[in-house]
């Protein structure tokens, strides 16, 4: 019989269901599920692998720290076969933070392995962690992203592949860089079994992160197609459900391949006329025959940002336009700009008016360049609370929702006095009783 996961699985891949849409809640009550001989899937924002040997067991990442203990309970319901290694993907909280529970078994520690890339990324985390948790309140609106005092480290590394052999099982490891630079992907060829780590994730790649470091679209590129020159017969990504069969494995990866390079080369081209970043914004698009698959979606990243990524890459930081090598202070400009006009008053009835039009970008321009001028002025934080709430509503991306309905939370909550985070969940789930009916 079918586990539930792979049965969710192919309804996900003919389109009789969306990502959106996978039950993942249900599926994990149904525990770690058998998917292949000897792997076992725990579903959870960060999938947990677990691959059983004749000498006991392995994991593929550990996933997150709120769903550790539910993830441990179901591995073990699964088996109780001790732990050799656990296998990092790379650095995410998200798929890093259930070996607790593992390592305080009796018995010899797992051996957890990681890119030597990883002890870097863990070191730059500590000493970013003001920063990270700022952006991950725009972004995520959690209260507290604190990252861990004494994260659980790789007690083996290594540098561009590595094989581990555990009974009848071996694992062929292969650094890349794609999301991060600390990337470990896993063939497992006695069970034609791929583990991507986030280098497929059903959606967009995450290529363009606008608050994270550098990312690396050309190499990510070159690793998906390594993968797909495997035949691997399962691919068991980072996020989301397996795809299953050779043709199907091959299609995603050499897919997401080709809209990454479309992206690349797009942005070259472009850089390589003398195209300023504006213009480059305006011209790249992802192929409309691949952006439309449901495993390239833009549910997180976007093209956009991608295409940002790849000019600071391959260019550099300056965007092309000379006054913003070294421009005046944003509320100077502000209030030059509304001393050019009959105030912030008037630059947030000129946003209004080109949130009528349709174009919110401009409308967002407007009125955060009203409130830069005049930030005390409530009546222009309306008017921004309003046009980003009206932006939240249209963006397909969660991380333009999550900075935007944080922005229109800020007005909303000095002009009521609520509190800031309770309005932006407020904003974040849609609750924004506040908006004229017309633009609900």
């Amino acid at each position: 019989m079918q586990s539930p996961i792979l049965e969710c699985a192919d309804s996900l891949w003919r389109g009789s269901v969306l990502p959106g849409d996978v039950p993942f809640g249900e599926l994990r009550r149904d525990g770690a599920q058998e998917i292949a001989y000897g792997v076992a899937m725990w579903p959870a924002c960060g999938n947990v692998y677990a691959i059983r040997s004749a000498d006991g067991l392995a994991l593929f990442d550990t996933g997150n720290a709120a769903d550790a203990p539910a993830m441990y309970r179901a591995v073990r319901h699964w088996s109780d076969e001790q732990v050799r290694y656990a296998v990092f993907s790379h650095g995410h909280l998200d798929h890093i933070a259930g070996m607790d529970a593992f390592d305080g078994e009796p018995g010899p520690r797992p051996v957890v392995v990681a890119h030597e890339a990883m002890s870097r990324r863990f070191a730059r985390y500590a000493r970013m962690a003001g920063h990270n948790s700022v952006n991950g309140l725009r972004e995520l609106g959690f209260l507290c992203m604190g990252w861990p005092a004494s994260p659980r480290r790789a007690d083996l590394t290594y540098r561009d592949d590595l094989e581990l052999s555990l009974g009848d099982v071996t694992f062929q490891l292969s650094h890349a860089r794609g999301e991060t630079d600390d990337a470990t992907w896993a063939f497992l060829p006695e069970r034609g079994v791929l583990l991507t780590g986030d280098l497929f994730a059903w959606t967009a790649p995450g290529a363009g992160g606008p608050h994270k470091v550098q990312r690396y679209p050309d190499e990510w590129a070159v690793a998906l197609r390594a993968m797909a020159a495997l035949d691997a017969e399962l691919l068991l990504p980072g996020h989301g459900l397996p795809v299953v069969g050779p043709g199907r494995v091959r299609q995603a990866l050499t897919d997401t391949a080709d809209y990454l390079d479309s992206l690349v080369e797009q942005t070259l081209d472009l850089m390589n006329a003398g195209a300023r970043l504006d213009e480059v914004l305006q011209a790249v698009q992802a192929p409309p025959e691949l952006a439309g698959r449901a495993y390239l979606r833009p549910h997180y990243d976007e093209p956009e940002f991608i295409v940002r990524n790849i000019w600071r890459l391959h260019g550099g930081w300056h965007d092309g336009n000379p006054a913003h090598l070294k421009p005046a202070p944003d509320a100077v400009f502000a209030r030059a700009v509304a001393e050019l006009t009959a105030g912030p008053a008037s630059i947030s009835g000129k946003a209004v008016t080109a949130a009528a039009d349709g174009d919110l970008r401009l409308a967002c321009q407007l009125a955060e360049l009203a409130a830069q001028a005049d930030p005390e002025d409530h009546k222009v934080h309306e008017i921004r609370a309003l046009v980003y709430a009206m932006r939240v509503q249209q963006e397909p991306g969660a991380i333009a929702r999550g900075v935007f309905a944080w922005a229109a939370a800020e007005s909303r909550s000095k002009i009521t006095g609520l509190d800031l985070l309770d309005v932006y969940h407020e904003v974040a789930g849609g609750r924004m009783w506040w908006l004229p009916s017309s633009t609900r």
